[in-house]
């Protein structure tokens, strides 16, 4: 038994080492290749995401991008951007026609761009043109072009047209530049006509080419990651909050809420916007919630459950100003859609406690007033000067009586002549 326990151990020791050497030694000399062509959305996010970090697990040479797109969106872009200038991998941006918009942006976070003749870049001015989105993205531009050493005016003169850039965009102009004119103010190194002068300019004929291409898994992750396909799928995860709250274990919209979130999440996940972070945040606030159906806690372990679920969308969707507004939108249809189906779903005993359901009926005992109808006839004593209203002394009983108008002295014999409600009227007697 001990030696068949030392062989296992040793098994895994080796298993454990190979692990470590071998991308080392084995994928030093490769090149990761990436093809963005077309609009930058979360699927083009997914594919640079598994790109970038098979290329750290394997230790790659560099890392080339191969770019021909008009733009996209932009927070897809921000993310690439991210991916791109956080990794240690060298990093080479091949415009073989265009990188425009979003595509510019992450362009100059490569450490290295090469552009093809008859290429371009520029041309990012955001769409609403508006004076916040045009500084937030001047801000992005700028700070990235910063990082990788590039001439920062250049940058904002892409997104600015009131800034322009001497010599080649007169102020009111949006600068995009040419092939040449790219390599003129540093924004290419070279000008390539193909794959191969890139990798032979760079050094990296001889290395083995790892190609990345869009995969069906990227798509439906661009497919969820659409700003409309997010919010319908977080209203869905409200709505099933909300139902289960007040069904308590129906089971059909636990099952809607956990399919929903999985896409949700899922899609995210490929694009590396969600994180071990927000899906425990997310699981922790289900796990809430359940605790509240049975355990007794006065809402609390509820409402903790249902702020735990809100942060982490607001987390995965962002955690920025677009990210509370999708919120919001889907939180309001949620509670739309659940307003309209609540009175064909029976109570929880977790509704019951958010929930007054107990009303004062006149059935049950209840009225809305004092009935002072037996006083009508009786005769008492002013306490205090009644102008027009004051209290009466009744065989001991005080009551807040009102006069017929007229002002009556305390120590006054006075008669109740009708009584509605809490309202007494009394005359002098």
């Amino acid at each position: 038994m001990k030696i068949i326990l030392r062989i296992v151990v040793a098994c895994i020791f080796i298993s454990m080492l190979a692990c470590v050497y071998e991308p080392i030694v084995a994928n030093a000399q490769q090149v990761v290749l990436i093809n963005i062509k077309g609009e930058i959305d979360g699927g083009q996010a997914a594919l640079v995401n598994r790109a970038v970090l098979e290329a750290e697990k394997n230790n790659a040479a560099a890392i080339i991008i191969e770019m021909d797109t008009f733009g996209g969106l932009v927070d897809s872009a921000v993310k690439i951007r991210d991916m791109i200038s956080q990794t240690p991998i060298t990093t080479i941006c091949y415009i073989k026609n265009r990188a425009w918009s979003a595509g510019a942006l992450i362009a100059i976070a490569h450490k290295h761009i090469a552009i093809a003749p008859g290429g371009s870049i520029g041309a990012a001015e955001p769409i609403p043109t508006t004076e916040k989105t045009i500084a937030a993205l001047k801000a992005e531009f700028a700070a990235t072009a910063n990082k990788s050493g590039r001439n920062v005016k250049v940058a904002e003169a892409m997104v600015d047209k009131t800034v322009g850039f001497p010599g080649y965009a007169e102020p009111g102009q949006i600068l995009a530049l040419t092939d040449y004119q790219a390599k003129e103010v540093g924004y290419a190194d070279v000008l390539a006509a193909d794959r191969k002068d890139v990798l032979v300019h760079y050094g990296l004929m001889d290395h083995e080419i790892v190609e990345y291409h869009l995969g069906w898994t990227e798509k439906i992750a661009g497919w969820l990651s659409d700003p409309a396909v997010k919010s319908f799928l977080v209203s869905i995860i409200f709505l099933a909050v909300f139902t289960e709250i007040k069904t308590a274990g129906m089971g059909v919209a636990a099952f809607i809420g956990l399919l929903a979130a999985m896409l949700f999440f899922g899609s995210q996940w490929l694009t590396g916007l969600a994180g071990w972070f927000e899906l425990i945040l997310f699981a922790s606030g289900v796990l809430l919630i359940l605790i509240e159906l049975f355990v007794p806690g006065f809402g609390f372990w509820g409402i903790s459950g249902v702020s735990c679920i809100l942060v982490s969308m607001f987390l995965t969707l962002g955690g920025n100003a677009t990210a509370l507004s999708l919120l919001s939108i889907s939180l309001l249809m949620a509670i739309a859609a659940f307003l309209f189906i609540l009175k064909y779903l029976p109570s929880s005993r977790l509704w019951a406690k958010l929930i007054l359901k107990d009303s004062e009926t006149t059935e049950a005992g209840f009225s809305s007033s004092h009935d002072y109808s037996a006083y009508v006839g009786r005769e008492g004593v002013v306490v205090t000067l009644l102008r027009p209203s004051g209290l009466v002394d009744f065989d001991g009983v005080q009551l807040d009586v009102i006069s017929e108008g007229q002002y009556i002295e305390p120590g006054i014999r006075v008669k109740v002549v009708s009584s509605n409600g809490s309202r007494i009227v009394v005359k002098r007697v």
